[in-house]
Parts: C-alpha cells; structure tokens; sequence
C-alpha cells in the first residue's frame, strides 16, 4: 500500500470533447422515428448508447446537420459544456479533493480549432493539470447529446460522436510521467481508439510501476459496428481485466464487454477474469459491487440504493438532466478512494467509495452537462455534503 504522507497524483487518459446538449427531445416522437436502429451496429439512434456521426450519415444517407436540425426543430444547443468520460471525472474528483490534497493531471489532445479553444479556455477554470493536453493541427472530437428526460420514466440520452482528433492519440503521446502517478484513470478510451487497442500494454505497465488502476468504460460503438455479435474487446486480450483494481461500467457495457445475457452472468465473467473490484451501474436502479480483498478491503457481491434525498429534490425543481452523472459518479469514487489513501487507509472501503459516488452522481442531474464550474475552491463538496450525510442515514435506517 502506498503511504500517503504527500500530495497525491492521479492522472487520467482518455477524451475530452465538447458537448453539445439538446434536452426534451422525444425519442417517441414521429419525426423521430425514421432515424432509429434497425439492429446492433447499424449505425442508427439507440437511447442510451453512443454512435458515430459519420455512421449515422450512412444509415440515413443525408447530412447529420439536415437531420439534426429536423428532430431539433433547427434550435440552438441548450447548453455547451466540456464532455468526455476521462476529463469530466477528473474535474469532478479535484473539485471534490481540492488543490491542496491532490494533482490531478489530464493526458489527451485536442484540435486547432475554435472548440479546441473552447475547451482550453473552459478548462483553465477548473482544478485540472492540463499541461499534457496537446494540440493538434485537426478537428477537435465533439459530441451532440439528444436528452428525453420522460423516456422510460427515468429520462435517457443518445449520444453523437464526432470523433476528431482523438483517433490519432496514440500510447507513445503518453509521456513516461504519467506512470509515475499514484492513481491512473484509463476513462471511456473506446473514444481514443489506439489508447483502447493498447489497453493491456499501458495496464501491465501501470502495475509493473505500482499504480493504483481505474477503468471507466463507454459505449463502444466501434466494436459494436465491426462485430454487433461478438464480445468487445479491453485492449489486447482479457488478461487487461487482472491489471485492474477498480472497473466501472454500466450495465449495458458490461454485457457486452462479457457478452453474456444477465448481470449475474456478467459479474461471474468479471470475478474470473480477476478484476479486483467491480461497480455495476444502472441509472435509476439499483448498483451492483463487489471487492475481491486484494486491493480494496472485501466486500461480497452487494447492491446499494439511488439517493432518495436526490430523487426527492428532482420531483420538486427538475432543472438539469442525466448528462455526465456517470462520469461524475466515477469522480466521487475516484476521489472517495483517494481521501481514504490520504489518511493511511491500509484498504479502502468501496462501499463508502460508492456512496460518494451515488451523491456525486445523482447531483449531476441538477444542473445541465457533466462538468460544473466552481464559483470557489469547494463550492461543490459543500453542496454535496448533505446529500451524503442523508444518503448514510437512508442505508442505515
């Protein structure tokens, strides 16, 4: 176990892109309708999971633009924010630390463009190192989220991805410092292509140097496309699941990542394959966790519970949407785990890792998009706080 008597250094790889967000958009809706999948992989909509722009320009056989602007009714974006499963986790893990405690450092690129120069002006107001962010000559990745927040009764999101410069960041852009981090978060690299197709390699690595390892997985549309019936891949083989101390997935992921049919059978996959502790997710339901001891303490396979104090509130001011509360879910886990090291935890407990995790998630859903700017140094844990002081008493009543 790492002693804890200095600053932390958790570093992250993966996307950051622009986000786009379009809410109550009826997915049931009649102009709607036409765009929706066929089958896995055809390159249509499907509410919860991500695609590709220039798939879906193929499966429709016009201009994303002519399309959008039809289920849009031509509007602008209600909101513009930073997006991407690796760089908003990170952002919401040093709001939650704070500076004083932690360096957390974001390694990926972005394009010479005017969203690059967004998301580089966005980013210097949030706690995050960016000096490993790099520019390319090309197009920044960017993303239009569609949110229906009356779909199934819980609200759900389709994602369109624009890809950009992330598919040219590669293992050898990843400075050797990285590996002399203390936690490395390898998030949603389905959407950094080489970096996923590496993943067993920078895993081994990452050990072999005596990291702490995160995994947070995204939709895959790329494998999904190129294989709709087959098992995604984790890197190079399935030896990358024994390199991984924590593996965050939703439900739909881990599904496929195991290519099983329920969740049971997916988290028999996962234990055998020596993962070294498990979060489950799966929106509005229950989580499903477990820890085999080796890293966290041991926590037999267990279930925990939305927050009631959040839902309560979303019943009486519904302002956001669910945008990000997933990638803020795996910050308040990330940076849970990260207290825990800082105070000499010999195991930490995944159990109250996720429970931050739940609050930090289910707050998300107050205001619009994954990441949120700080007015202060702590503005957000402070309006975190109560939610996870009720959410303890909820669990323990």
């Amino acid at each position: 176990m790492i002693v804890m008597n200095k600053k932390l250094i958790i570093s992250g790889v993966g996307c950051c892109l622009v986000d786009r967000l379009y809410n109550n958009i009826s997915f049931n809706g009649k102009c709607f309708h036409p765009f929706l999948s066929r089958q896995r992989g055809d390159g249509g909509l499907t509410p919860g999971q991500l695609i590709f722009k220039e798939e879906f320009e193929v499966f429709t056989g016009k201009s994303f633009q002519t399309i959008l602007d039809k289920v849009t009714g031509g509007r602008l974006p209600d909101k513009i924010n930073i997006g991407g499963p690796c760089i908003v986790a990170l952002i919401h893990t040093a709001q939650m630390l704070g500076i004083d405690n932690c360096t957390v450092r974001f390694y990926g690129n972005r394009g010479n463009d005017d969203e690059g120069k967004y998301l580089l002006s966005k980013l210097k107001n949030t706690p995050v190192n960016i000096d490993n962010y790099k520019l390319l000559d090309k197009n920044t990745p960017s993303t239009i989220v569609l949110s229906d927040p009356g779909y199934n009764n819980d609200g759900e999101r389709i994602f369109i991805n624009s890809i950009g410069v992330a598919w040219d960041y590669t293992p050898e852009d990843i400075s050797d410092d990285f590996f002399s981090s203390d936690i490395l978060v390898f998030g949603g690299t389905a959407l950094v292509p080489r970096i996923h197709d590496n993943l067993t390699k920078l895993l081994r690595k990452a050990k072999k140097r005596g990291c702490i390892t995160v995994v947070n997985t995204v939709f895959d549309f790329r494998n999904e496309k190129a294989n709709p019936h087959q098992k995604w891949p984790l890197g190079e083989s399935d030896d990358s699941y024994g390199y991984i101390d924590l593996l965050l997935v939703d439900l739909e992921e881990a599904l496929r990542l195991s290519k099983t049919t329920d969740i049971d059978k997916a988290i028999h996959f996962f234990r055998k394959n020596k993962v070294g502790a498990l979060i489950i997710t799966n929106g509005s339901n229950n989580i499903r966790v477990y820890s085999d001891g080796s890293f966290f303490g041991f926590l037999d396979e267990c279930e925990l519970p939305v927050s009631e104090a959040v839902s309560e509130q979303l019943k009486k001011d519904y302002s956001g949407d669910t945008t990000g509360c997933g990638d803020n879910f795996v910050g308040g886990v990330i940076a849970s785990l990260s207290s825990q090291l800082q105070i000499g935890v010999d195991k930490p407990d995944l159990k109250e890792a996720c429970i931050w995790g739940i609050v930090s998630g289910g707050f998300c859903c107050f205001y619009m998009g994954g990441a949120y700017f700080e007015e202060f140094s702590g503005e957000k844990r402070k309006m975190i706080e109560p939610y996870y002081n009720r959410y303890k008493k909820q669990i323990n009543a």
